[in-house]
C-alpha cells in the first residue's frame, strides 16, 4: 500500500484504520503523553502562569493547519508577540494534514504540538488516539455545537457553505431563492461544486427529507450540468473571474474577503445553510505541550477576536458575528466517518464527479 497517494477521501472512509495497521505498528505510550495530560487538567490561575512560563523555556508551537497561510500568519504573530514563543507552522490540505499526523503517530515520531484543520480529520485522529483531551477554561465561552463530548478537538471557527456568484453575471434579483429555484433553464451551464463536500449534500438532503433531497440534486445535475471543481479557493477564484457564473459550495469567508478586496463576487444562503466545524487540537505526545495548550488557548480567546476580524465565524459567543446567530445546520464529522462511503458515492453520482 502506498501511503503517499491516500486521498481525503480515502483516509476519513477508512476511518485510519487500515493506514495505520498497515505496517508501523500501534500507537506506543510515551513519557511526553503523560507531561500534556496532566497540564491540560490545570485550571483557575495556576494553568495560565505555568503554561506562559513552560511555553517560555521550550520557546517554540509546532502547529500542522490547513488555515490560509495570511490568516494563520495573523494568529501567529499575536501570539509570539505576547508569549515570546516561536510558532513553526507547516500548512497543507486537511487530507495530507491527517495522513502525516497519523504516519507520525504511528512511527512514534513526534514532531507536532497543534493540529488545526476541518472537523471530520480531527475526529479521525481523535479516534485514533492522535489527541488528548482539552480543559480549557474558555470552553464555556464557545458555542455548544464547538465542543463534542471527548473535547479533544475544538471548533474554533464556522465555514459556512454558501453560494457565491460574480456580479457582473449574474443580477441580485434573478438570485434563486430555494434549491428547487435551481431547475430553471436558465442557470444551465452556470452551476459548479466543489469535489469534496459529500457532507453540505447529506446534512441538506437528510434536512430536506432524503428522498426527496437526493432527487431534487439529480435533476438539477441532469438539466443544467452541474460542473465540478477542486478546491474552495480555486472555486471561489474562479466565480472571481467569471469562469464559473455561480457556485453552490464556498465558504462565505473566502467570497467575503474577496468582495472587500474588490473582487466581483457576493454571496448568499439557501435553506438549510449548513456549516463545518473547523478545530484544534493539541497532540498527545506534544514536544512542546506547554506551547500547545497556550496556543490552544490563545485562539479560543485573542484568536477569536482576530478570526472575526477577518471575516472568519468564531465560535465564542463573546465576539459579535451575525452570521453565528443565524439558522445552521451542523455537518456531523462522525456521518463523514460511518456513513461516509454512501454520501460520498452518491455525490459523485448526483454530480458526475469522475467524468
Amino acid at each position: 500500500m502506498n501511503h503517499a497517494h491516500f486521498s481525503r477521501r480515502q483516509l476519513i472512509q477508512a476511518g485510519a484504520a487500515t493506514l495505520g495497521a498497515a505496517s508501523l505498528g500501534s500507537l506506543m505510550a510515551q513519557p511526553s503523553a503523560a507531561t500534556t495530560a496532566a497540564l491540560a487538567a490545570l485550571t483557575g490561575a495556576e494553568r495560565q502562569k505555568r503554561l506562559a512560563e513552560g511555553a517560555k523555556k521550550e520557546g517554540v508551537v509546532s502547529i500542522y493547519t490547513s488555515m490560509p497561510q495570511d490568516d494563520m500568519a495573523a494568529l501567529t504573530t499575536a501570539f509570539e508577540a505576547k508569549y515570546g514563543v516561536k510558532a513553526k507552522v507547516w500548512r497543507s490540505g486537511s487530507e495530507k494534514i491527517l495522513q502525516r499526523g497519523l504516519l507520525e503517530a504511528k512511527a512514534s515520531r513526534f514532531e507536532v504540538d497543534v493540529f488545526e484543520t476541518n472537523s471530520p480529520e480531527m475526529e479521525v485522529l481523535s479516534r485514533e488516539k492522535v489527541l488528548i483531551a482539552g480543559n480549557s477554561p474558555f470552553l464555556s465561552e464557545l458555542i455548544p455545537q464547538a465542543i463534542p463530548a471527548h473535547k479533544e478537538w475544538i471548533a474554533t471557527r464556522l465555514n459556512i457553505f454558501t453560494c457565491a456568484y460574480n456580479t457582473k453575471l449574474v443580477k441580485k434579483e434573478e438570485l434563486p431563492k430555494t434549491y428547487q429555484d435551481l431547475l430553471d433553464p436558465k442557470w444551465k451551464g452556470k452551476l459548479s461544486v466543489e469535489a469534496d463536500d459529500s457532507d453540505w449534500l447529506a446534512e441538506t438532503v437528510m434536512k430536506m427529507g432524503e428522498e426527496k433531497g437526493i432527487a431534487l440534486f439529480k435533476e438539477i445535475a441532469r438539466k443544467n450540468a452541474v460542473s465540478v471543481r477542486k478546491g474552495h479557493t480555486l472555486l471561489s477564484n474562479l466565480v472571481a473571474s467569471g469562469e464559473v457564473p455561480m457556485a453552490l459550495t464556498v465558504y462565505n469567508y473566502k467570497i467575503e474577503q474577496m468582495k472587500n478586496s474588490g473582487a466581483p463576487v457576493d454571496w448568499f444562503a439557501l435553506d438549510p445553510t449548513i456549516a463545518r466545524p473547523n478545530a484544534n487540537g493539541v497532540a498527545r505526545n506534544a514536544p512542546h505541550p506547554h506551547a500547545a495548550l497556550l496556543f490552544q488557548d490563545f485562539e479560543l480567546t485573542e484568536g477569536q477576536v482576530i478570526l472575526g476580524k477577518r471575516d472568519f465565524i468564531p465560535t465564542s459567543t463573546k465576539v459579535p458575528s451575525t452570521l453565528n446567530k443565524m439558522p445552521l445546520t451542523f455537518a456531523n464529522p462522525k456521518t463523514t466517518l460511518d456513513d461516509g462511503h454512501k454520501w460520498n458515492k452518491l455525490y459523485d453520482d448526483i454530480f458526475n464527479r469522475k467524468a
